[in-house]
């Protein structure tokens, strides 16, 4: 079996695949900083407990996104003809489920705590010679949880577009929803000290919904992924513009009467193929060469693409 091309960004590309790489490695260290400071700050707050398991689920991207890219570079192999692109899709599916799994929990959890009416409470702590409320403690690692991911997210969406990254994007979608924790954990802390002893458990909640919403769209994805859906853009709002310009490219060529084509997705690249319906009977080889030629120029990520020539498409299949 003939083996696909030793995948590797365009050159254009591999500097932006290093940026990706920098922001994720800096994305570790600070959620591992704001997770600590949460763990260290959170007392018997519901809600501060949830967005510490927040903080700790949201590093899954980050390094499924480093483990993937030591893997999905290496060369195919005679058991793996096709590469090793579809870890990414693997890796994509991993962030998900943990999301997912994790916020379910985080739901019962924080629900039942609201069902049993626990009173929690926040303390005092003793600071250089002064007595501090420990929710103010609380609200500013809330603070330092936010506004760095935010920045962190706004710099990794323009790398996840160009390099086709939807771990990538999702990562950087989740950081720039952190406000969305920190403004619930924020308003569970000062509930407390108001005396309101619900809203601890009901931001615990509408942390966890939050999180089981990312799980879930991003679960369906990459399951999705797995079972070749058709290409989708990074944000999974539409179909890949792509594949018009394949069928475009196709469409071109005066010796194809008809055709049909079908595309897929493994990891940042795309694999296809064309079943065609020529006209001629002379150079169907060479124009079938320049025609895959032609629609793998169109862009980096479709790695091979192949033409194969029938006599006549099924019904269900035309262009």
């Amino acid at each position: 079996m003939e083996k696909i091309n030793n995948f590797e960004y365009p050159d254009h590309l591999k500097e932006k695949f290093n940026k990706a790489k920098r922001l994720e490695w800096i994305t570790i260290g600070y959620l591992i900083t704001t997770a600590l400071a949460v763990y260290f700050t959170m007392g018997n707050s519901q809600a501060m407990k949830t967005a510490w398991f927040e903080d700790i689920l949201s590093l899954t991207p980050s390094v499924s996104f480093l483990i993937a890219a030591k893997i999905y570079h290496k060369p195919p192999t005679k058991n793996f003809p096709y590469g090793y692109h579809r870890v990414v899709s693997i890796a994509y599916l991993c962030s998900a489920l943990a999301l997912f799994s994790v916020g379910c929990f985080l739901i019962f959890d924080s629900s039942m705590t609201l069902i049993n009416a626990e009173h929690a409470t926040i303390g005092t702590i003793v600071l250089f010679g002064h007595q501090f409320w420990l929710g103010y403690l609380m609200i500013a690692a809330m603070l330092w949880g936010t506004f760095p991911a935010i920045i962190l997210g706004k710099k990794k969406l323009p790398i996840a577009e160009k390099l086709h990254e939807k771990n990538l994007f999702t990562d950087a979608k989740m950081n720039k929803a952190d406000w969305m924790t920190a403004a619930a954990a924020i308003f569970g802390v000062l509930g407390i000290g108001m005396g309101w002893w619900w809203a601890d458990a009901t931001a615990a909640i509408i942390i966890s919904i939050d999180i089981v919403h990312d799980g879930f769209v991003n679960l369906k994805q990459a399951v999705y992924d797995l079972m070749d859906q058709v290409p989708m853009t990074v944000d999974y709002r539409e179909r890949d513009p792509l594949i018009e310009q394949v069928k475009e490219t196709l469409s071109n060529r005066t010796w194809i009467k008809e055709f049909t084509i079908r595309l897929r997705e493994e990891g940042h690249i795309y694999l296809g193929e064309a079943f065609v319906v020529p006209n001629v009977e002379l150079n169907q080889t060479q124009l079938i060469e320049e025609a895959a030629e032609a629609v793998q120029d169109l862009d980096w990520r479709i790695q091979e693409f192949v033409i194969m020539p029938v006599r006549k498409l099924p019904s269900d299949e035309k262009k």
